[in-house]
């Protein structure tokens, strides 16, 4: 078939020059046959595409064809990462087919478009989703970080907004509650709203488990926080990150361009503030579908959230835990200690624990002790001196196991007496002290030259 310029030109030269087809023929070198074909066509449509016939693809592979459809029609049954690729077809049909000789392109080409035909490829069509202004997404990343020097491999909390393509991260110790919690809050309260309605994921911090009708049972404390502000919440099937895709993809934009390179800082509360910050700031970007720019579309998500609560949200956990013999207490399925007070050995303390801060008191509520909330799989203490000294004091002779530890020899008398008086001092001088961190220098300058004797110590 000719070009449309070739039969063009050949029609001019008939119809427009008057030429007879001999000359035409002379001119453009067709036969009569395709010159008179063009001079008499009325019908200049498009031709309709021609398919291939698919009974007839790969006809080399014709003997093998039926071998090949009994292998993938088993595949049906199997689960699908045992299934039959087509390098496995291949390798099978020379191993298994007499005197197999084609190539794997050929077989790649045929087991392609016989997956197609059973719906084996696994392919899923998608649908665009429609999202209303105020809709939000939470999903969580994970990333490295140093604070005062000391490395964490925290969380990260990603809401965005779909509508406006919108979206502010926060950072965490960890991928718990309470650290969701504030952070979802530190978002709202920022942003001057709540939204209208959440996605999340099946994450054990808000599901305790799937039901089999497709519902959800949510932990009470979710529960608490979801109605204290008033957004409904919407669940994405399990392993489908598709699902909620903006919040998805946020996450990882949300780790190239904010923490990039590995963040260093001395306080996450003030960088958390500034992340917040820059979140503001890079909206100011085009849209990737519309010819707007993020913060355009923001305004809309911004008025359509919800009024902040007017009560404060209290984020804490609340439990009971028995101290041991030591005065201590282990969370975490014994992982992280915690230190009380000798005076609270074998005893109920109530605990209040936020992100932040595992707080220690009485059965009263009297406060005895803070300590600083341990992260991380690995075994740790934490370890708060000051409830121990005024022990101590009363008891000096439990300073020899102390002594024996710190093996310190051939220190003087007036040394003796002048570590003494300072451990002395420190605890009459304080007897209600609210410090809240141990500096150990200090404790060990106070205990390593101490001498006891079976009544006394100098």
């Amino acid at each position: 078939m000719l070009t449309m310029d070739k039969v063009h030109s050949i029609r001019q030269l008939y119809y427009e020059q008057g030429k007879n087809i001999p000359t035409i023929i002379a001119e453009t070198g067709y036969d009569r046959k395709t010159i008179c074909k063009y001079i008499d066509m009325t019908d200049f449509n498009t031709p309709e595409p021609k398919v291939k016939d698919p009974e007839n693809i790969c006809p080399k592979l014709d003997s093998y064809k039926p071998l090949i459809d009994e292998w993938l029609a088993g595949d049906r049954k199997a689960p699908r990462k045992q299934r039959h690729t087509a390098k496995r077809v291949f390798h099978r049909l020379r191993r298994e087919a007499e005197d197999f000789d084609c190539s794997y392109r050929l077989v790649a080409q045929y087991v392609a478009y016989r997956k197609s035909q059973m719906h084996l490829d696994n392919k899923k069509g998608y649908l665009p989703l429609i999202h209303h202004p105020g809709e939000g997404q939470a999903d969580f990343g994970a990333a490295q970080f140093y604070e005062n020097s000391r490395c964490h491999d925290g969380k990260y909390l990603v809401l965005s907004f779909p509508y406006s393509n919108g979206g502010y991260p926060q950072l965490m110790y960890g991928e718990n509650a309470e650290c969701f919690m504030e952070s979802m809050i530190a978002i709202f309260e920022h942003i001057g709203g709540v939204p209208t309605e959440i996605w999340f994921d099946n994450t054990s911090t808000i599901v305790i488990r799937i039901l089999k009708n497709g519902g959800r049972e949510l932990t009470d404390k979710f529960l608490r926080f979801s109605e204290h502000y008033g957004f409904s919440c919407r669940f994405m099937n399990p392993e489908s990150g598709w699902e909620k895709g903006n919040v998805e993809n946020k996450v990882g934009y949300s780790r190239r361009n904010f923490l990039v390179p590995v963040p260093h800082f001395t306080s996450l509360y003030d960088f958390n503030q500034n992340l917040l910050a820059e979140a503001d700031v890079d909206m100011d970007r085009e849209h990737y579908h519309y010819d707007q720019t993020i913060l355009e579309r923001y305004d809309a998500d911004r008025k359509a959230l919800l009024p902040l609560p007017d009560t404060a949200f209290d984020t804490a956990k609340y439990e009971t835990v028995v101290t041991d013999k030591w005065g201590r207490f282990t969370l975490e399925s014994g992982k992280h200690e915690y230190s009380v007070s000798p005076d609270h050995s074998e005893t109920t303390v109530t605990l209040k624990i936020t992100a932040t801060q595992v707080v220690v008191m009485d059965m009263q509520q009297h406060l005895i002790v803070t300590h600083r909330r341990l992260y991380g799989d690995q075994k740790q203490s934490s370890m708060e001196w000051v409830p121990y000294l005024t022990a101590i004091s009363r008891k000096p002779r439990s300073l020899r196991e102390l002594k024996h530890q710190s093996k310190i020899e051939g220190v003087t008398r007036d040394e003796h007496i002048k570590r003494i008086s300072e451990l002395h001092d420190f605890i009459t001088q304080n007897p209600q002290t609210e410090l809240t961190e141990f500096d150990e220098t200090l404790v060990r300058r106070l205990l390593q030259k101490v001498t006891v004797f079976d009544d006394h110590y100098t």
